[in-house]
């Protein structure tokens, strides 16, 4: 049974995302849009979040937040529970109105962060509820918050100096809304592919940003185990999985005193065994991650390998199982 896993920690950043069950059409009315609005600023108040985006679609919302605590999961059942609550009382209905967990992507602050509330800005249009020209004037969107002076305080508006080095003035906000512009007059095919990059996966940002959740990840749990991420899509789940894994396996290689970059070419190599060995044998690595990581030929033949690997005496040899013993449990 996997492990279910939210890395959670003060002051980290979130895409969040989640649709209405059977991708039912959920916003469509404004009194259900505007619920979940208050419902959502709400939230800000009661778990002290800062809110960088949001976007109310038919179905789904998207939403861009800091969690000054580490309560994410606390503030999201909330959330969804009350205003589900709200929605059937109103309806006079019962059920679950999404479709299940939500999803939450780690985003790195800065650039990152920036390009994500942008994508957030933009869903409205590219969802087909607005022209681009009148983006700024969609109601269920932090873009027609952000300019008013009586806007709540757990609004951040620090996006506008990475975008453009904008201040928080009308000014800047003008200047906002015509980059907007500017990015919505290229066409929806550079939507579409904002949308893939910003919308899957488990992480945004830079190599270092990435590596340091791995890290925490492999705090929570061991690589021996199966790791799932709360809500994460399918491959969320494996790049999460694949981020222990690549941990694990510079760890045997260096254990090994094998240099992954310089392993021999033949997918039989002595070296590359001895590492799919202890992998196997201390991991829920897959045969078709090490047939690629290790370049040792089709995915069906790993398991031949090496079984004809552990019927010969390497694995009995001080090396292999002092290596070997660092990592079983």
């Amino acid at each position: 049974m996997a492990r279910k896993l939210r890395v959670e920690f003060s002051g980290a950043c979130y895409h969040v995302i989640n649709r209405g069950n059977y991708r039912s059409p959920l916003f469509i009315q404004q009194g259900a849009a505007y619920s979940f609005q208050r419902c959502l600023f709400e939230a800000c108040q009661r778990f002290q979040w800062r809110l960088h985006a949001f976007a109310i679609m038919r179905n789904h919302f998207h939403l861009a937040l800091e969690t000054p605590e580490p309560n994410l999961s606390e503030g999201m059942k909330w959330l969804q529970c009350t205003w589900a609550i709200r929605f059937n009382r109103y309806r006079a209905e019962v059920g679950h109105p999404f479709q299940g967990r939500y999803k939450a992507i780690h985003v790195e602050r800065g650039a990152p962060l920036a390009r994500v509330t942008t994508y957030i800005h933009l869903n409205p249009l590219r969802g087909g509820l607005t022209a681009a020209r009148t983006i700024p004037e969609y109601p269920w969107s932090s873009l027609s918050w952000f300019p008013r002076r009586n806007r709540p305080p757990f609004f951040d508006p620090s996006f506008l100096q990475e975008c453009g080095g904008w201040a928080d003035t009308a000014a800047g906000w003008h200047g906002y809304r015509q980059y907007l512009l500017l990015i919505a007059e290229q066409g929806t095919q550079s939507h579409s592919l904002m949308s893939e990059e910003l919308s899957r996966g488990w992480a945004i940002g830079s190599l270092q940003f990435i590596s340091k959740l791995r890290k925490e990840l492999q705090k929570l749990v061991g690589s021996n185990e199966r790791v799932t991420l709360y809500g994460a899509d399918r491959d969320a789940h494996l790049q999460a999985r694949a981020a222990l894994w690549e941990l694990r396996i510079h760890e045997v290689a260096t254990a090994l005193e094998v240099r992954l970059q310089a392993l021999p070419s033949r997918k039989s190599a002595l070296e590359k065994l001895q590492i799919a060995a202890i992998m196997r044998r201390t991991t829920s690595v897959s045969n078709r991650w090490l047939a690629n990581r290790l370049q040792m030929g089709e995915p069906t033949g790993i398991g031949s390998l090496l079984s004809r690997f552990n019927r010969s005496a390497e694995p009995r040899t001080q090396t292999f199982k002092k290596a070997l013993s660092r990592f079983s449990v």
